[in-house]
């Protein structure tokens, strides 16, 4: 970096003046260079020193934009041209915070500008030596951002140009320590200047539009108009000696009495956004499908981790013919589960490919739904049911016994129990002796009765009770069981019983 001349030096050539500003107004004598190297953005390798608060601070920033040393396209192709109104309004920002730790969403919604802008102006205060790293902030795929802490620091050009004396009070401290303990006498009106300047409020740039207009309004007013344009537009009144002198008394309109209120105001009432729906905005095309792949994100396990740009792509179709969140879950439901899933994404446009197509209806999709939930009901009182069992068998004072001859006798009991419960079907039976049981049971049933007993064990399983062909397996053995029920209908309850005692298997989970 290049050694900075004081104020007085005849050699130094004075630097041009920011935009608005005359010629002669805050011009510094100086070398015209100022740009602190990466290397050099970090406190412990800074060579400026520690601003003592935020009003000296902003008299920095008010002089680097003022010298017009900082060209930041002279070091890349791109971004902004100069340190100008945009820099100093993030610089007072930043000058607020204590201690000054930005995240770059904050100073986005505080500023108003894109991120991308935010981080060039970011790096302008670092090359010019206004800002400096004391940890620097990480982003690190799938935790949290952390922002950068910063440090509010001069430059020395800033000490060299106005005359500023320092000293380091305490010689083992770090040299970005030092204090300032005086300034010349060039440089007291600068320094009030500036001091003004940093007292000043800093208001939000205008955009790009209203900046080309005032500009063009100024350079007509320069040229001799008669018109003042005086952001956006002219103000017409004869306390101005500059003002228009022609009246426009003769043009003057007054509103339809329809858009007048009471009293001869117009109304206060605030009108009503069209495009807001109880208060909020109305989700478009993107917004439906980035809703619809949040929601089953949250909701469906193999879908958790995966980003919702990627689902909402996967989803667009179903998302676009006006799905909800409950009737794609229905659908998933209905196209069945898998075992195992490597990709969730995948499998997810595996199964909704051609849905919209096939349920293409609005009334088809609420009996899809319709269907879904009975299953998960069914899937409930299945669960219900198993727990009480469960509770029954394991967490009684009663013990089961360890014959088998024993156990079938309970289990018989129980039954007849159980079937008395309902309605007293079986409460004239007479319970046959182990001896008699093969040949004067069910082998002795007509076929109407055996049709009659499958007919009501397959109308329980479907409401998802296995009591009846569980209490015929345990009590008579499987292959008599098999007899009464068929073979298909006991395969299916032993399947479904094992598998709600393995820890492997949830029921009525998606």
């Amino acid at each position: 970096m290049s050694a900075v001349a004081p104020t007085s030096a005849p050699t130094s050539a004075p630097t041009s003046a920011p935009r608005g500003q005359s010629a002669d107004e805050d011009a510094v004598a100086v070398l015209p260079e100022l740009w602190v190297p990466v290397a050099r953005q970090w406190l412990s390798t800074s060579l400026g020193r520690v601003a003592p608060d935020g009003y000296s601070w902003m008299q920095g920033v008010h002089w680097v934009a003022g010298s017009g040393l900082y060209e930041p396209r002279r070091y890349r192709s791109h971004g902004p041209r100069s340190f100008g109104r945009t820099t100093v309004y993030v610089a007072k920002v930043l000058s607020e915070l204590t201690p000054c730790r930005p995240g770059i969403e904050y100073l986005v919604r505080r500023t108003g500008l894109s991120e991308r802008t935010v981080e060039y102006h970011l790096q302008m205060l670092r090359e010019t030596g206004l800002l400096a790293w004391e940890v620097r902030g990480t982003r690190v795929s799938g935790e949290r951002a952390q922002a950068s802490v910063y440090v509010r620091m001069l430059p020395p050009e800033f000490d060299s140009a106005l005359g500023i004396r320092t000293v380091l009070r305490d010689e083992t401290a770090p040299a970005y320590t030092r204090a300032a303990t005086g300034i010349a006498d060039a440089g007291r009106e600068l320094m009030a200047r500036l001091g003004k300047k940093a007292a000043r409020k800093v208001r939000k740039p205008r955009s790009k539009t209203s900046s080309k207009a005032s500009m063009k309004g100024a350079r007509r007013a320069a040229d001799g108009a008669s018109v003042t344009a005086v952001s956006g537009g002219s103000r017409c009144t004869p306390m101005g000696g500059g003002a228009d002198t022609s009246s426009t008394a003769g043009a003057t309109s007054f509103p339809p009495e329809s858009e007048l209120a009471s009293g001869g105001s117009k109304s206060s009432t605030p009108k009503k956004s069209k495009g807001r729906s109880g208060g909020r905005r109305k989700l478009n095309v993107v917004g439906r499908r980035y809703q619809v792949a949040a929601e089953l994100i949250r909701d469906v396990d193999w879908l958790r981790g995966c980003s919702v740009p990627r689902i909402a792509w996967v989803a667009r179709h179903v998302a676009d013919a006006g799905w909800t969140r409950t009737e794609v879950l229905a659908w998933l439901h209905c196209r069945g589960e898998a075992a195992r899933v490597r990709r969730g994404s995948g499998l997810l446009a595996v199964l909704l490919r051609g849905a919209e197509q096939i349920v293409d209806t609005p009334a088809k999709r609420a009996a899809m739904v319709e269907s879904w939930r009975g299953a998960q009901e069914a899937a409930r009182r299945q669960r219900i049911q198993q727990v009480r069992a469960r509770a029954e068998r394991y967490e009684g004072d009663w013990q089961a016994p360890s014959s088998r001859a024993v156990q079938r006798e309970v289990e018989t009991a129980f039954a007849q129990v159980r079937d008395m419960a309902l309605g007293g079907r079986d409460q004239d039976q007479v319970v046959a002796p182990d001896d008699a049981v093969e040949p004067c049971g069910p082998l002795e049933l007509t076929e109407l009765e055996i049709q009659q007993h499958r007919i009501e064990a397959w109308n329980e399983f479907m409401t998802g009770d296995t009591t009846l062909v569980e209490s015929a397996i345990n009590g008579l053995g499987r292959p008599l069981a098999e007899r009464i029920y068929g073979a298909e209908l006991v395969h299916r309850v032993m399947r479904l019983t094992s598998g709600a005692r393995s820890s492997l298997m949830s029921l009525g989970r998606q």
